[in-house]
């Protein structure tokens, strides 16, 4: 049973952030004293203390002695969101450089603050609990899992999974889940089973650097939609795109983009699935940050909650949530493209890890799970809190940012002066990893703009990182005159 005392000091803390975020409580402000708010709301002293050190935590209030509590002086109603270029009307075909890998080998050097990255740092994961699974596995289980899985998945992993499914609207069974090497793999199989070589994928932009390459070895044709910071897809201009562009299939990320942080709503949800399934179009979910929201109390709802036509495949993966290392991810192809999934699957990567399923089965049997994710969401909404003020404290005056609803992510316009892969390679100079937001588009856009990555803890290290950044772009803006 939730402990009632901790679920008022929670309320009552994200009460006051909203009236932060709002600017009912102005930057600067003081705010109403412990006893004040003790009388006010009939809630005992300890939990009005631990309201406002949870909101000191986060770097939206400050502690001033024998003065009381403040809002923080940065705030972010003060950011303006970015506003993103158009992409081309037509088809594009992916023609990537060294850049990908380039950024990709700057994220994995243990030498660079890895402000690039999208990973969850490993201390905010389980990994007493597993360690604590491994050393309980006897040597008769552990020889089991020497052998091949099957290629749908370990059976009682999608057992598990089945039961997480919540909210669809005749639950999920185990035999509708084909577990995969992580989400990368499951949207490879999903592309590979509704797509040929030719032909037009239509994906947000920007979007996800890592698919870029994938495209590419493809040979698939690709059409930009625009995606706004607060809104999502914007579905009329991907039903003008449909009614001139022969689109074959779509990728989208409702949940949480990356790199913009959106949630798309549930009438936003259930628009975009109709007019896809009106047109015969499969839609590609990636999912994998779902778990990762900042508000509310259950998780966003899957697209394929609003398909009546099995058109929709969902994709996901424990990868920003529990383990990314195990590479366990999973896809909900319906029953229209499972076995065409399953035959890809056999004949490229024929099963996922046997061992790593075990693990993650058990761990998500053991009941611990959602007291984890608990724990994530709050330490990722305060890291990135802190990031973004941090941000506002010190990049130029005219820096703009949104902030998130979910996942880790900052996307960040620049001054239209300021080249954003002049300032990663500056960045890099410091030891600094940053994501320049030209590799986000097939087009090349999004040339001043930057993606942070908020999974690890928020330290002196980070915050003197992003005082650097904010020194190097304000050195750019000068080098090309403040215009």
């Amino acid at each position: 049973m939730p402990d009632r005392t901790v679920f008022r000091y929670q309320s009552l803390a994200e009460e006051i952030e909203g009236n932060i975020l709002d600017g009912t409580y102005a930057p600067g402000e003081r705010l109403p004293s412990i006893r004040q708010l003790h009388r006010r709301l009939n809630l005992s002293i300890s939990t009005v203390h631990q309201a406002y050190m949870a909101l000191e935590m986060t770097g939206l209030i400050e502690a001033r002695p024998k003065s009381g509590y403040f809002v923080s002086p940065v705030s972010l109603k003060s950011f303006d969101p970015p506003v993103l270029p158009e992409p081309a009307a037509g088809p594009l075909r992916v023609e990537t450089t060294g850049m990908v890998n380039a950024v990709l080998r700057a994220i994995a050097d243990p030498g660079m603050l890895p402000l690039a990255s999208s990973a969850t740092a490993t201390d905010l994961l389980p990994h007493r609990q597993f360690a604590r699974i491994l050393k309980s596995l006897s040597e008769k289980e552990i020889k089991k899992t020497l052998s091949y899985s099957l290629t749908e998945g370990h059976p009682e992993l999608r057992r598990q999974l089945s039961h997480r499914m919540v909210g669809m609207p005749n639950g999920v069974s185990p035999e509708e889940i084909v577990v995969t090497t992580g989400c990368m793999e499951a949207v490879t199989l999903c592309l590979q089973a509704v797509l040929k070589p030719g032909e037009t994928l239509a994906i947000e932009t920007p979007t996800h650097f890592g698919f870029l390459q994938l495209f590419k070895e493809m040979g698939i044709m690709v059409v930009e939609v625009p995606t706004h910071p607060g809104t999502g897809v914007d579905i009329d201009a991907l039903a003008r795109i449909i009614g001139r562009t022969a689109v074959k299939a779509c990728l989208f990320m409702p949940n949480f983009h990356n790199p913009l942080g959106t949630l798309l709503s549930e009438e936003g949800k259930e628009r975009l699935v109709g007019l896809l399934n009106r047109h015969e179009i499969p839609v590609i979910e990636d999912d994998i940050c779902a778990e990762l929201y900042f508000e509310g109390h259950r998780r966003p709802s899957l697209l394929k909650a609003f398909d009546r036509k099995d058109l929709v495949l969902t994709c996901s993966s424990f990868s920003k949530t529990l383990a990314p290392g195990f590479r366990i991810g999973w896809t909900l192809p319906g029953p229209r493209f499972r076995d065409k999934i399953l035959r890809l699957k056999a004949g490229s990567t024929v099963c996922t890890a046997t061992l790593d399923q075990e693990l993650m089965a058990r761990f998500l049997a053991g009941g611990t799970c959602d007291r984890h994710l608990r724990a994530l969401r709050s330490s990722l909404k305060s890291q990135t809190l802190k990031t973004a003020l941090a941000v506002k404290k010190y990049f130029p005056e005219n820096t703009r940012l949104s902030f998130p609803a979910g996942g880790s992510l900052l996307w960040i316009e620049l001054n239209r002066r300021i080249d954003g892969m002049a300032l990663y390679r500056k960045a890099l100079e410091h030891r600094i990893a940053i994501l320049p937001g030209a590799v986000c588009s097939v087009s090349g856009m999004f040339t001043n703009y930057i993606r942070i990555g908020c999974g690890a803890p928020f330290t002196a290290e980070v915050e003197g990182g992003i005082e650097i950044l904010g020194r190097l772009a304000g050195q750019c803006l000068r080098e090309r005159g403040s215009g």
